[in-house]
C-alpha cells in the first residue's frame, strides 16, 4: 500500500452534508473537519449543507447531488447511531445502487482501536448511486477524522495502490 508519485493527483469534487436537528454552519465542527481534510488533500468542496434528521430531506438532498455531474462523492456526517432520530443509513439505502459493506466494516475496525466496543453503536456505511460515491460517517469530530485519515484519504487518491475508488469512477455507471 503506497502512493505512486508517478501518477498525477486528480482532485475529487466532494459535497459535505451534515445531518442534524441542532447544528448550524457556525457550530458544525464535524463538517468543518471534513472540509478542512478534503481541501488540504487537494480535493474540491463542491457544496455543503445541513439538513434535519428526516429521511425525506436527506433523500431529496442526495438525489440533487447524485444528479449533479459536478459532484463525484458525498460525505455525510451524523445520523448513523441507533436512536429513533438516526436515519442516515436508511436514507442512503433508498438512493444507492450498490452498497459498499467493507467501508462500514473497516471504519468500525479502525474505531475499535480508539473507543473499544462503543464502535458497535455506529452504522457508518457507504454505497454508489448513479455513479456518485456516498459515505455516511458518524457525527463526532473524532469519527470523521478516523474515517478520513484511515480510509478516505487514500481511497479518494488516484495515486493509492494497489487500488482506489477514484480509478473506478469512469466505470461506475457501466452496464
Amino acid at each position: 500500500m503506497a502512493i505512486d508519485e508517478t501518477i498525477a493527483f486528480r482532485p475529487v469534487r466532494i459535497a459535505v452534508l451534515t445531518i442534524s436537528d441542532s447544528r448550524t454552519l457556525a457550530d458544525d465542527r464535524s463538517g468543518d473537519r471534513l472540509v478542512e481534510r478534503l481541501t488540504t488533500a487537494g480535493h474540491i468542496l463542491a457544496d455543503r449543507e445541513i439538513v434535519t434528521d428526516d429521511v425525506e430531506h436527506i433523500v431529496a438532498r442526495l438525489h440533487g447531488w447524485i444528479d449533479d455531474p459536478a459532484i463525484d462523492a458525498v460525505l455525510t456526517t451524523g445520523g448513523t447511531g441507533v436512536t429513533g432520530r438516526d436515519v442516515t443509513p436508511e436514507a442512503l439505502a433508498r438512493v444507492w445502487d450498490k452498497e459498499i459493506p467493507g467501508f462500514g466494516e473497516l471504519f468500525r475496525w479502525l474505531s475499535y482501536a480508539k473507543i473499544g466496543t462503543s464502535t458497535i453503536q455506529s452504522r457508518a456505511t457507504a454505497g454508489v448511486a448513479r455513479g456518485t460515491y456516498l459515505f455516511a460517517l458518524p457525527g463526532s469530530t473524532g469519527a470523521v477524522t478516523d474515517a478520513w485519515d484511515g480510509i478516505l484519504a487514500t481511497q479518494l487518491d488516484i495515486r493509492h495502490k494497489p487500488c482506489n475508488f477514484v480509478e473506478l469512477m469512469p466505470r461506475l455507471t457501466e452496464r
